[in-house]
């Protein structure tokens, strides 16, 4: 990971810079949400925190069962030396969704509508985490201009590929926010919508692979779709919401705007920092 600065013994990396001002960023926006919705926006903060933490330990597991078994069942310490890379988004979110759960069952809070306003405040977050991420992708050409040099050869900047991609995803379901058709309807966008740009810049990494093209990470993206699509067909006809709000102009030029602001920011300061 790329350091910025250190404080004695202390080193602060870009990575983790940007993972704060993401899930700063994300915490905002499911403030914002929860206060209008009337929810409980103090507990659902407390419940981000545990949510996060379980994020990071879900990550961590599904990267060692998954990508390196056997380096990490010789060598079992190294499975605490996070900051030496090696975490999973899939087991991320599985983590993360799974203490999530827990918290809001536990606090007697509605979990699907939890949920959706959790998921743009979620792909956001995601976002801009990945502007730090120092994993690139496979080799490119270098007669294309975005190609990053790292030691001496040209790789696909597949952490710009996804931060953008999860921009389109949180200007989508901010607006679907506000017209959606039923309890749950913008999380599973979120979790169908993710898994697609998931495997869609897995083409340009280089993951461990399963067969021909398809790599572990494209499996756990086809689980998660499916489990998405079954969630949308059992929630679909039992938790209908009527809903009479109007997606104006306003909000589609306001929407725009701010993840065309996003993309550019986030595109500058990936290419001067990681360039």
């Amino acid at each position: 990971m790329k350091p910025i600065f250190s404080i004695g013994p202390l080193s602060i990396y870009f990575f983790g810079l940007m993972i704060a001002i993401g899930v700063m960023a994300g915490l905002a926006i499911l403030t914002r949400e929860a206060k209008r919705r009337g929810l409980n926006y103090k507990l659902l903060i407390d419940g981000a925190i545990y949510s996060f933490i379980g994020g990071v330990i879900g990550a961590r597991i599904i990267y060692v069962f998954m990508y390196d078994p056997i380096y990490f069942i010789n060598n079992p310490l190294e499975i605490i030396f996070i900051h030496n890379g090696g975490l999973s988004i899939h087991g991320g979110i599985l983590g993360g969704l799974a203490v999530g759960y827990i918290f809001l069952k536990r606090h007697k809070m509605p979990i699907w509508e939890t949920l959706d306003i959790v998921a743009p405040a979620l792909i956001l977050a995601q976002g801009i985490s990945r502007i730090g991420c120092d994993v690139f992708g496979g080799p490119i050409s270098q007669a294309l201009p975005w190609g990053m040099e790292v030691n001496g050869e040209y790789l696909h900047p597949s952490q710009a590929y996804e931060f953008l991609l999860d921009y389109l995803l949180f200007g989508y379901l901010w607006l679907r926010l506000k017209k959606s058709s039923y309890h749950g309807q913008i999380f599973i966008h979120y979790l169908i919508g993710y898994m697609i740009i998931r495997a869609i810049v897995e083409f340009s990494r280089i993951n461990p692979m399963i067969l021909g093209t398809i790599s572990v990470s494209h499996l756990m993206s086809i689980v998660g779709i499916t489990i998405g699509i079954f969630l949308m067909k059992y929630l679909k006809p039992r938790s209908t919401i009527n809903n009479d709000n109007v997606i104006t102009a306003t909000d589609y030029y306001k929407t725009i705007f701010a993840v065309i602001v996003l993309m550019l920011l986030s595109v500058i300061i990936y290419f001067w920092v990681q360039g």
